[in-house]
């Protein structure tokens, strides 16, 4: 918790040891993915909900793919542009 008493992104940097393969997907012939019903329940994932996917890249290659629900990216990108901004405007 922030000391607003809100939560933080769970995928902040100290919180990264969480990371755990949940499932093992395929990839159909027109390059479609489904992700298992427990995982959507878990992540409260609905039709129609939005998910940004962010890659990670190593040497040029993509090495990694996350999901993230759009209005969690949302409250992540502020908490990290936030202090980075305050900062820049009081110069």
């Amino acid at each position: 918790m922030t000391s607003e008493g809100k939560k933080g992104p769970c995928c902040a940097s100290d919180m990264m040891s969480c990371c755990k393969v949940e499932s093992i997907v395929g990839v159909d012939e027109r390059g479609q993915m489904v992700l298992p019903k427990e995982i959507r329940e878990r992540a409260k994932i609905g039709a129609g909900d939005k998910l940004a996917l962010v890659s990670m890249e190593k040497d040029g290659e993509i090495c990694c793919l996350s999901l993230i629900k759009v209005e969690k990216l949302e409250s992540m990108v502020k908490s990290m542009l936030g202090p980075v901004m305050d900062e820049v405007l009081k110069r």
